[in-house]
């Protein structure tokens, strides 16, 4: 092995031991506990785990970006670096770990020696200062560019992260982008200064999987050309499996496997490991659980019938707002939704999948088209030109499952109050009556009775969208919309919530409208699947006809571009790209 190559086998950086804590009222608590692990150039090691296992705490640890009173407790974070002279065969050491957080020292390396691309880019993004000023500023501080360099460098940083038009881009907000634009800007403002590490923290995770194949694929185009370490963290096992070299799994602060990728997948160590693998491989193929429902009680009649569905939004642009501007946002929709059915709508964002949603519960009118339901009586009512007392009945029997658990729960009220209102609205005013529902519903969705007077911030995400499903049931509906409820959860704690609708189903004859930009989701959960590209559905069918032989180019373009949870099958799927 030359000294060239030895050079470029030795890690850049190195965790040993690390232990990062929070002082609370309550007593310390760990978030990691003593974790090593190494970054090589040219590698990427993928970090996994679920949500509260320590990831996003220890990525922070490694910049002293963690929030107070969090600390790092002891070991050592070390940045090597390779002497100037490429035959002196030698490096020095720092260790981050023993920097002061708003040190100069740490601050200079921020940016100029590690990058971080942070998990929101809109949060992350000033909403005040142009895209070019807050690129441009990691490169007055750590170059020393004049105003006229730093604006051809960042640019030229936009031109290669594939930023249409970077001279006029260079000069827009944050709120003018689309997500994947927002997290191209992230990514060239962490690589602007071209860093010898990447810390990536679930870069993808609030992105279209044609976008997330984008920025994977760009990434690895990055690391490739500069030589990079890249720390990506995420709970995907799909995206592990098509880009990391290394991947360590974390749970509750600790590391509980770390080594080659190809190893760990096809023969895990832990038991956590294998759990996670295993949800993974589930949401690939279609539920056995609803194969075997379906096998012993047929679809019913139709129940919810959507003909030419219209739906446009106005606005006005130009000078003085004088020009008016129309979106369409649905566009010609038809569909059946029959009883005991779960029908998946799949597309990117911004595709009319959630204007549908709300256009089929009459939250939104329509422009033009008829939307037909059918009671329990078997009368049919065309609901679209019904004012808001006459959709009383219908608004019972429609319930909405949202995206985010937390959001969606008002923090001020106990879960009792939370279901509890919902019961009132809908008759029941009986409080003994409404107690006893209660603790059906609790029993139904998995939680215990003890849950009733607990607030939201006392449950786990997978927990809190129990109670959002309990609260959507209560009223006995005939109708689920879950807009991409699962979206916002850990895989395996997705897996729990998918088999619990299933369950309902089975148990309420309930309908589903699934909500989704997971193909994979949907072909597990879903019998029939709508496919809607700006507004349209451009592909409908039985949803393992639609997942597996799809006729749109779009519709393959959206399956080119899922990673598959199995990295020897890296590279082997052929991406479409779908330019209308």
């Amino acid at each position: 092995m030359t000294q060239q190559q030895a050079s470029a086998n030795r890690p850049i950086l190195e965790v040993k031991n690390l232990v990062t804590a929070f002082d609370t009222r309550h007593g310390t608590f760990t978030a990691v506990d003593d974790v090593s692990l190494e970054l090589v150039p040219g590698e990427t090691l993928c970090l996994v785990g679920e949500s509260g296992s320590g990831k996003s705490v220890l990525s922070r640890s490694i910049l002293q970006l963690v929030d107070r009173p969090g600390r790092i407790v002891s070991g050592e974070i070390l940045l090597h670096e390779a002497h100037p002279d490429p035959k002196q065969d030698t490096t020095t050491e720092l260790d981050l770990a023993k920097l002061e957080p708003r040190s100069g020292i740490i601050r200079n390396i921020r940016g100029r020696d590690i990058g971080m691309i942070f998990q929101e880019p809109m949060s992350s993004l000033s909403p005040v200062h142009t895209i070019g000023s807050q690129i441009s500023e990691s490169l007055k501080l750590h170059e020393g560019l004049n105003k006229k360099q730093a604006r051809e460098r960042v640019i030229e940083m936009l031109r290669r992260v594939e930023i249409p038009n970077p001279e006029r881009a260079i000069d827009q907000y944050p709120f003018e982008f689309s997500g994947g634009m927002r997290q191209r800007a992230m990514i060239a403002m962490a690589l602007v200064c071209n860093p010898k590490v990447l810390i990536a923290d679930e870069p993808t995770t609030a992105l279209d999987v044609t976008i997330q194949a984008e920025i994977l694929d760009l990434l690895e185009e990055l690391k490739t050309q500069n030589n990079m370490a890249i720390l990506f963290i995420t709970h995907d096992m799909g995206v592990v499996a098509e880009i990391a070299d290394k991947v360590a799994v974390m749970r509750y602060g600790k590391l509980v496997e770390n080594g080659n990728v190809k190893d760990v997948f096809a023969n895990p160590q832990h038991d956590y490991t294998k759990s996670l693998l295993q949800a993974a491989h589930q949401t690939q193929l279609p539920s056995t659980e609803r194969l075997a429902m379906r096998e012993e009680r047929p679809l019913g009649d139709p129940i919810l019938e959507a003909k030419s569905l219209r739906k446009e939004f106005y606005g006005k642009t130009g000078l003085l707002g004088m020009k008016k501007t129309t979106l369409v946002a649905v566009d010609d929709a038809n569909f059946t939704l029959r009883e005991g059915e779960s029908l998946g709508i799949v597309g990117e964002s911004g595709s009319g999948k959630t204007t549908l949603a709300r256009c089929i519960q009459r939250v939104l009118s329509v422009n033009s088209g008829e939307l037909h339901y059918t009671d329990r009586s078997g009368a049919s009512t065309e609901i679209t030109q019904l004012d808001d007392k006459q959709l009383q009945p219908t608004w019972r029997d429609m319930r909405t499952v949202f995206q985010d658990p937390f959001a969606s729960l008002n923090p001020r009220m106990t879960v009792s109050q939370i279901i509890g209102e919902c019961l009132l609205l809908n008759g029941m005013h009986s409080k003994a009556d409404r107690r006893a529902r209660i603790l059906e519903l609790l029993d139904l969705v998995g939680l215990p009775s003890s849950a009733m007077e607990r607030f939201p911030h006392a449950f786990s995400g997978g927990q809190r969208q129990r109670i959002s499903i309990a609260r959507a049931i209560a009223p006995n509906p005939r109708i689920v919309i879950a807009d991409e409820a699962t979206s916002a959860l850990d895989v395996s704690i997705r897996i729990q919530i998918m088999d619990l609708l299933l369950d309902l189903q089975k148990q309420l004859n309930l309908s589903y409208i699934f909500i989704s930009h997971d193909v994979g989701l949907v072909r597990f959960f879903c019998d029939r699947v709508l496919v809607m590209y700006k507004g349209q559905i451009v592909e409908s069918g039985d949803s393992e006809q639609v997942c597996t032989k799809p006729n749109h180019e779009y519709t393959q373009a959206l399956l080119s571009a899922v990673p598959i949870a199995d990295p020897t099958q890296r590279g082997q799927q052929k991406r479409v790209r779908y330019q209308q």
